[in-house]
């Protein structure tokens, strides 16, 4: 048996059994998901709240931006604090206070060391204990607690309307006024942040866990790492350590690369035929480019948010456009344009890869290009008009915002992306079925990159499994399998194909070796991805089996990455190699950036907050978008646009690039992006997690600590880095519309020198792009 034909064998084994184990513990987070109370009543008969009300008030959530303000178990924005761990230390405190004034006549805060400690003892005992009863599907609280409840609720109700007393505070949070306008709908959303709330801090049935594994860390009600999240832990550390001394061990002794070819006299992809569908893909550039800005600036717009509140250096922008706009946009954008600049270089390469132009190949890109901007244009609209609360919370759901960060479009907008994608893979399909059919030795690359494909568009739909009144752990679950196997997972196993085939035909690696590189590093990645997608779940409503699957296999993620830059150095070594690859040069680099970033960014980033004890302090605090900024545009992004530059260089042919501005606007981006990082966004993280570790999450989320100078000041030292970036954005969209109109490229103009001998200079290239007629002396 060959080498390739293992590596298949190794492939589908992998994908069988990951697949499984994914399914198999899916199934225990329905089963053991937090119970939704049927009601909610007092020791004396008072229904407090029933389960349509918290599951109306989830509704409310989602519709006035959901995961985009605050966040819930730690899942989502990171400036107003998180609600769930918010709710409980208030409520704590409300209900200590009730005791002392029950008991003692007095505050809390007035008794003796003694007393507190009995109260503090009683509290605990009082919150852990589940009085859920499964039968009647009642939950029966206290009437001390209901009384606590209704403190913290009206705490809520005044912070989500346009009362004045809360508007230091609002601001504070990023949270505009009038959030949610109506009172009921704020009722119920209190009754929604109660439960989550009682899920962190109620114990499971026999057990001495809360249905949270005890996040968030709270002191007042015990709330402390479980022995599972620190065993688990110390396991997933080991196995990375054996992981990568795994591969090391291949990759010296086992591993027996193929001498790169020759180069070859001219440039290969210099010899495709432009089609007329592959011209039309060209737009797509303009989109990603477009999209691309956007991002950027709706990105400023809500870091700037954190530091004045609703305003833009003086200007009330917030009454336009809030912070769960701004973020929603921000977050949803950078989805959109990444996954463009895949739908374009697949439809680029899917000619070419064929060898020919399928019928009717070029009305399918336009249409698919129509419903792409149709898709972008309304779903950024029904976002917005959802916030303002413009839309009911059933038409929001469909047409607006569903609440959910990477997934925030409306059902109905999500349909048609989905729709779009499977359109996409069709034409992806058509043009490489002459290849898929060819008995050549490019076939099993061509399937690779062909299956990677029918992944994207089909991996996308997921996304329907849940709906607006899904229990939040399923929501959970299924959310993931959208943001880590769909965008983490198989748009990585689809650029690697695409870079393959790329390299294989410029003649920078042999197609054999292309085959089974793709092979071997999709396998070694998804075995460790895709049960690694537990590793979001630890803390979100499931049994502590999420958390050993999640750690064990998510450190295995890490293992790939530590030699992907070594792989990536050889193969900008080899482009070295003739002259002609120098019109490649640019686009490689973006790729040796995305190295650079897997490694630094999705790697010990990464990990930095993977492990259980360490996501168990850390989720939700400034520590995730350090991860999430240069995984996201280090990885995905610089990939995306090195893919455009590379689609460009082909769709302009004429013309030698300018070498200053396309240079610094690559140095400039991820300088920017080590800056952002390194000077504001990691030291406000680390702070965070000391606060968390010292006092709890909802100290390090509070206003109270962000808001101290120091942290105002690192938040504001992140201009720095923003600035340097959007300038290198500013100078690649000027290189980008140079291409077209000929200033970012150059032209060679003969001459003689002093002694007669004709030397090649460069000279501005006309308006067109084409070079001005020769000049000699």
């Amino acid at each position: 048996m060959d080498r390739t034909k293992k590596l298949w064998i190794t492939l589908g084994v992998v994908l069988v059994g990951t697949f499984t184990l994914l399914g198999v513990f899916g199934r225990e987070v329905y089963r053991q998901a937090p119970p939704i109370p049927d009601r909610v009543v007092t020791e004396s008969g008072a229904q407090l709240m029933s389960k349509d009300q918290i599951l109306r008030g989830q509704r409310v959530w989602q519709s006035m931006g959901g995961q985009q303000v605050g966040s819930i178990w730690g899942h989502g924005a990171y400036q107003a604090p998180d609600w769930s761990a918010d709710w409980l230390h208030r409520e704590a405190v409300a209900l200590l206070g009730v005791y002392a004034r029950a008991r003692y006549g007095s505050s809390f805060a007035d008794l003796t060391v003694e007393q507190q400690a009995g109260l503090r003892a009683r509290l605990r005992r009082e919150l852990r204990a589940n009085r859920y009863d499964a039968t009647t599907g009642t939950l029966t609280v206290s009437d001390a607690r209901a009384e606590a409840m209704a403190t913290t609720a009206a705490h809520y109700d005044a912070l989500f309307s346009g009362d004045a007393s809360m508007a230091d505070l609002r601001e504070s949070y990023a949270l505009h006024d009038d959030a949610v306008p109506e009172a009921s709908e704020r009722r119920d959303m209190t009754s929604f942040f109660f439960w989550t709330s009682w899920a962190c801090t109620t114990e499971r049935p026999g057990l001495a866990v809360t249905y949270t594994n005890n996040w968030p860390h709270e002191e007042l009600v015990g709330n402390q790492p479980t022995s599972a999240n620190l065993i688990w832990s110390f396991i997933s550390i080991v196995f990375l350590i054996a992981g990568v001394g795994a591969l090391v061990w291949y990759k010296a002794f086992r591993d027996r690369d193929e001498a790169p070819p020759d180069p070859a006299a001219v440039d290969p992809l210099s010899q495709i035929e432009l089609t007329p569908s592959m011209r039309a893909a060209g737009k797509y550039a303009a989109v990603v480019i477009g999209l691309f800005v956007l991002q950027v600036l709706t990105g400023a717009l809500t870091a700037h948010y954190t530091v004045e509140g609703h305003a833009f250096f003086g200007v009330p922008i917030a009454e336009w456009l809030p912070y769960a706009v701004t973020r929603t946009w921000h977050v949803q954008l950078a989805v959109f344009w990444i996954a463009t600049a895949f739908l374009a270089a697949g439809l680029f390469l899917a000619p070419a890869v064929g060898g020919r132009e399928p019928k009717y190949q070029r009305l399918g890109v336009n249409v698919l290009f129509v419903a792409l901007i149709v898709v972008v244009l309304g779903s950024l609209s029904g976002e917005w008009l959802s916030v303002k609360r413009h839309l009911g919370l059933d038409i929001g759901f469909w047409f607006g915002h569903q609440g959910y960060e990477y997934v925030d479009l409306g059902r109905a907008w999500q349909i048609a992306l989905f729709a779009g994608l499977i359109l996409w893979l069709v034409l992806m399909l058509r043009g490489l079925w002459p290849a898929l059919t060819r008995r050549d030795n490019t076939r099993q690359l061509v399937l690779l990159f062909a299956g990677s494909a029918a992944a994207i568009g089909l991996f996308y739909g997921a996304g329907f499994f849940y709906g607006a009144k899904t229990h939040l752990s399923v929501m959970e679950y299924w959310r993931w399998w959208v943001v880590h196997l769909w965008v983490e997972g198989f748009m990585e196993v689809f650029a690697t194909a695409a870079m393959a085939f790329i390299f294989s035909r410029l003649g920078l690696i042999r197609v054999s070796s292309a085959t089974t590189a793709v092979l071997f590093s999709t396998a070694i990645f998804l075995v460790g991805g895709i049960p690694g997608t537990f590793h979001h779940l630890y803390f979100s409503g499931t049994p502590t089996s999420i958390m050993a699957v999640g750690a064990s296999f998510s450190a295995l993620e890490v293992v790939p990455l530590a030699l992907i830059g070594y792989e990536a150095w050889d193969t900008y070594k080899a482009s070295r190699g003739a002259a002609w690859m120098t019109a490649y040069r640019w686009p490689v680099r973006f790729f040796l950036g995305v190295a650079f970033w897997n490694l630094v960014g999705a790697g010990i980033f990464g990990f930095l907050i993977n492990p259980p004890i360490a996501l168990y302090y850390m989720q939700g605090l400034n520590t995730t978008p350090v991860h999430a900024h240069t995984a996201l545009f280090g990885v995905y992004g610089l990939l995306a646009l090195g893919l455009i530059l590379l689609v460009l260089r082909r769709l302009l042919p004429n013309g030698e690039w300018k070498d200053r501005p396309i240079r610094f606007a690559f140095w400039a981006m991820n300088g920017g992006l080590a800056l952002m990082v390194l000077v504001s966004l990691l030291p406000i993280g680390l702070a965070q997690a000391a606060a968390s570790i010292d006092q709890g999450l909802w100290y390090a989320r509070s206003d109270a600590f962000l808001q101290q100078p120091i942290m105002e000041n690192l938040r504001w030292l992140r201009v720095i880095g923003d600035t340097v970036f959007m300038a290198g954005v500013g100078v690649l969209v000027w290189f980008v519309v140079g291409l077209k109109t000929g200033w970012s490229l150059v032209s060679k103009e003969v001459a003689r020198d002093s002694r007669g001998v004709i030397v090649v200079g460069m000279g501005p290239a006309t308006r067109s792009g084409a070079r001005p007629g020769l000049r000699s002396a």
